[in-house]
């Protein structure tokens, strides 16, 4: 019995020496573990560069310059015109004779454009220069017998009756040779209204015949155009001064031309309520008749403000909207108003003061609050 006591007593013994063995173990493996890992991790970290801070990102700035007022463009659309446009035609009806000339042919003026057949009239003025000769041989003859009957009615051989009946004669036929005389300048008209001459300068438009007709007189030939000092006709309202109109630029096909006001209508166009304005281009290059042109116009309107880039303008809350400023080297919200816009700027008020360095580009690329490098924008 006390054996088997001691034996229990023994095995107890050794298995709460082994249990305290093996715990000692554990804690010191893991205490050593702890003790390395923290020894690595910390030449781990001395071991890593420290990390430099970031310099300020450079932005452009430009200054904000107050303004009393902008311009709002107004456009009017217009139409080339030529200065003169004339449909020519004989005031004789006759055979077309000639037509010298093809659509677009460049004239000079008084260069004969076409003619009428005048063999009729040439044959009308031999016969009249003939009947002239004859009436005036009898004429001299007239002159002569009156003479005579003067010198024998002084003797007392003729009556006074033959006197007036010489006398008679000569009248008759001096007022013959006036008669024959005007019909001769008749003819005379005639030749030369047979001939259709350039009234001005200019270039040969619609051409109504080709040549060979029998016309009728009035019947259209051809059309000169005057291609020197285009016009522009313009419609405008009537709320437009028209002392702002003396020297304006008129743009035609992408091209701004310099013109001068030339005359305002007085009468108001019954379809459009306009008032038409001729303007005269002052301008070497030749538009084409009939092309479109633009007026513009500015309204001046007075109010404080200034002029930003689109880029530049923010959407804020509420449909409000911010431009970026930089003040003490730090970027700060500004709320603005816009009042006009246009493709590229916009004018606005807000709250900023005069001289304040809006950042003109890159600010997408900060934040309000964030430190900045001002770049001042070239002009």
């Amino acid at each position: 019995m006390v054996s088997e006591t001691k034996t229990v007593w023994w095995r107890r013994t050794l298995r709460a020496a082994v249990t305290f063995t093996m715990t000692s173990l554990v804690i010191a493996g893991a205490s050593a573990a702890v003790f390395f890992g923290s020894t690595h991790m910390a030449n781990r970290a001395e071991a890593t560069a420290v990390p430099e801070t970031a310099d300020p990102t450079p932005v452009e700035v430009v200054e904000l310059v107050t303004s009393d007022g902008f311009d709002i463009p107004r456009r009017f659309v217009g139409q080339v015109e030529a200065a003169a446009s004339v449909v020519l035609s004989f005031e004789l009806a006759g055979r077309l004779e000639e037509l010298s000339v093809q659509e677009g042919t460049e004239v000079a003026a008084g260069t004969i454009l076409a003619r009428l057949d005048t063999s009729l009239l040439m044959a009308e003025r031999t016969r009249l220069q003939a009947s002239q000769s004859a009436t005036e041989a009898q004429l001299e003859l007239a002159e002569t017998r009156l003479m005579r009957a003067q010198a024998l009615l002084t003797d007392g051989h003729v009556s006074q009756e033959t006197v007036d009946q010489a006398l008679a004669t000569r009248d008759e036929l001096a007022s013959r040779m006036k008669e024959i005389s005007a019909a001769i300048d008749v003819v005379a008209i005639n030749l030369k209204k047979s001939e259709l001459p350039a009234p001005f300068d200019g270039r040969v438009g619609l051409r109504n015949v080709d040549g060979g007709e029998t016309l009728a007189a009035g019947a259209p030939v051809l059309t000169l155009i005057k291609t020197a000092a285009p016009e522009v006709r313009v419609g405008l309202p009537l709320s437009v001064d028209a002392t702002r109109l003396g020297d304006v630029f008129i743009e035609i096909g992408g091209t701004r031309h310099p013109a001068r006001l030339a005359q305002v209508r007085p009468d108001i166009d019954p379809v459009t309520r306009t008032r038409t304005a001729l303007f005269t281009l002052l301008t070497d290059e030749m538009p084409t008749f009939g092309q479109t042109a633009t007026l513009t116009l500015k309204t001046r309107v007075d109010a404080s403000g200034t002029w930003v880039p689109l880029d530049a303008l923010q959407e804020g809350i509420g449909g409000t909207w911010n431009v970026l400023v930089v003040q003490d080297d730090v970027v700060r919200l500004a709320m603005v108003e816009v009042r006009h816009a246009d493709e590229t700027h916009a004018f606005v008020r807000g709250t900023f003061a005069p001289g304040t360095q809006m950042i003109q580009s890159g600010a997408h690329r900060v934040v309000p609050g964030q430190l900045v490098q001002t770049i001042t924008a070239a002009e």
